[in-house]
């Protein structure tokens, strides 16, 4: 006790070296945890818009594979998916129907190719609040055209300002059917919705049912399964669940580890090629599969903030180690008083090395505590879902998620590279006899 209390002591004696000492240690672990509370929000974000993008956390999709081996991408029948959703008690929310062509977008000359994801508009609320709508409005979905169809279409700007498109123009969109033939179909634009850029081919919407009549599904059929669970976490145990009830009901094309750097999707159609099958296939993916790469992006975003940890501790140590050098040179004298008093070499090693300890923990502290008010400060600004980074965002705002491990870790870090750097000075003058420090000065 004794030891800790000059050890603390000794801290306060030079309060502005102290301070500055302290402060650059809380500086990197300010930078560090910023990095990994960013870094541990950025997958559950991503995971999360692009659920309501795609319209679930699991998918199923079908492939029907006719007499002359040609296919065609659709569930013709779904009874047996929901009796299988149903019997696997999932943490269930609810489960959308999507069908999606590709095609390309005219106007007056003009062509732009686009994907046109197929939606239940009474149904989809995810949607409704994850579009920003510029021009138009979602009431316009629902309006018919002559024949009885609901033909509305939401574009994004990038595009309409393309086609130089404005709502209430007639829009022809050219796709291929699922048996492969050349259709075209007339859509109304209802609205014209915020481009979030990088993912503006995933925002043009129609109606399901208008979708599949243009690609020849046959009545009652689509071609994806969405579902939405209550929680992120729970999404590979579920699907796990949910794939083996399935499989004892349909054919199901099986969920093999892919090959290292290969996208699981891709790894799960080529497989599915190389086998002999009749009739409807299954396919069961997920929204973490299909964003596996978010989790490389997030593990080089942790690695990099620990390579930049080190990186400024590694040059923090150089100052500490000086720092504690000339500590040492103040204080030989007194480090011979208590040697003379019969304080033993280990004890006035375990002094220094306590005060540089608690340097590193104070430091640490106040870099936590800087970086919790920066993270909250960021947390209450607005960037809105019309913000280009709006896919990295929750609900328009920054969220930050910060693992108590990564602490404890950075903490572990810090603290034996600031020991580390103090060590050699202190033990060099722990190591000195009294006589000599008594009479050095």
């Amino acid at each position: 006790m004794k030891t800790v209390l000059i050890a603390l002591r000794n801290l306060s004696r030079q309060k502005r070296r102290t301070i500055l000492l302290g402060g650059a240690i809380a500086f990197g672990i300010t930078i560090v945890t910023l990095i990994n509370g960013f870094a541990g929000s950025f997958v559950e974000n991503v995971t999360e818009n692009f659920s309501q993008l795609l319209a679930g956390h699991i998918f199923v999709a079908g492939t029907e594979r006719l007499e002359d081996d040609r296919e065609r991408i659709l569930i013709p029948d779904d009874t047996e998916l929901l009796a299988a959703l149903e019997a696997s008690e999932l943490p269930l929310v609810t489960f959308s129907k999507r069908s999606e062509l590709q095609g390309a977008v005219i106007f007056q000359g003009e062509s732009v190719r686009q994907s046109v994801v197929g939606a239940d508009w009474d149904e989809e609320e995810f949607l409704r609040e994850r579009l920003v709508l510029l021009d138009g409005s979602f009431e316009n979905m629902l309006r018919v055209d002559p024949a009885g169809r609901r033909n509305g279409i939401i574009l994004t700007e990038a595009i309409a300002d393309r086609l130089n498109a404005q709502v209430d123009d007639l829009i022809l969109v050219r796709m291929t059917t699922v048996d492969g033939q050349q259709n075209v179909g007339e859509f109304r634009l209802a609205a014209i919705s915020y481009d979030p850029g990088l993912f503006g081919q995933l925002s043009a919407y129609a109606d399901l049912e208008y979708v599949n009549e243009l690609l020849l599904v046959p009545e009652g059929s689509y071609q994806t399964l969405g579902v939405f669970l209550e929680d992120l976490e729970q999404i590979d145990p579920s699907a796990k669940i949910f794939y083996e009830e399935l499989s004892s009901r349909v054919d199901v094309a099986p969920r093999s580890d892919p090959e290292e750097g290969e996208n699981p999707i891709a790894a799960l159609f080529n497989d599915d090629d190389e086998e002999e099958w009749e009739g409807v296939r299954f396919r069961v993916f997920t929204l973490n599969e299909i964003l596996s790469e978010v989790q490389q992006i997030v593990n080089l975003l942790n690695q990099a903030a620990l390579v930049i940890l080190v990186v400024l501790f590694v040059i923090i140590m150089v100052g500490i180690t000086n720092t504690f050098r000339m500590i040492m040179y103040e204080r030989v004298r007194e480090i011979g008083t208590m040697r003379a008093l019969g304080m033993q070499q280990d004890r006035v090693l375990g002094s220094f090395l306590l005060e540089a300890l608690f340097l590193a923990l104070g430091g640490v502290l106040g870099g936590l505590l800087l970086a919790g008010v920066i993270m909250l400060v960021l947390s209450q600004i607005y960037l809105g879902l019309d913000s280009p980074i709006f896919i990295l965002l929750k609900n328009g705002y920054f969220t930050f998620t910060l693992l108590p491990r990564q602490v404890a870790t950075n903490t572990l870090i810090v603290a034996g590279l600031t020991v580390l750097a103090a060590l050699f000075p202190s033990r060099k003058a722990a190591r000195m006899a009294p006589v000599d420090a008594l009479r050095s000065i």
